[in-house]
């Protein structure tokens, strides 16, 4: 991906996905190491593309397709829950934490409640990043945009 961006490819939207997080057993070491593989992945890839004018104008967005339960189950693991985080990165990207830390003492059904709107981040993303109109994509949402970018 990183030879697409330095050789100013016209793709807009790059997917790669990482699998094995649908732990619900032992996750604990499991997850260490997919983190760990995540992290040394997006460290070299940033890294890379901070030295061209190509890879500055990158941003990369890591999301889960669902968020985790708070308590363990039998297995030493945790099964599907709700409120999993985003992480956005990249040359632009200003930093920070957006929404409000969730609670582990008030819980909706045994799962964290999110504090923020996701369509909120994507709405910023697709406007900030691509330029186009969230309502159009995000069935009519008009709402604020966040200052993740400088």
């Amino acid at each position: 991906m990183a030879r697409c961006v330095e050789a100013n490819v016209p793709t807009r939207v790059y997917s790669v996905s990482l699998g094995g997080f649908d732990t619900h057993a032992e996750e604990l070491a499991g997850h260490e190491m997919l983190l760990d593989q995540l992290d040394k992945a997006l460290t070299a890839f940033l890294d890379r593309l901070a030295r061209t004018e190509a890879g500055k104008r990158v941003t990369v967005v890591v999301y889960s397709e669902f968020g985790r339960r708070v308590r363990a189950n039998a297995s030493d693991g945790t099964d599907h829950g709700t409120a999993g985080p985003v992480l956005v990165l990249g040359h632009g990207v200003a930093g920070g934490f957006y929404g409000e830390q969730p609670t582990l003492t008030d819980l909706d059904d045994g799962d964290l409640k999110a504090t923020m709107d996701f369509r909120q981040v994507y709405g910023t993303l697709l406007g900030s990043v691509l330029g186009a109109d969230p309502a159009q994509f995000l069935d009519g949402y008009r709402g604020e945009s966040l200052p993740l970018f400088r």
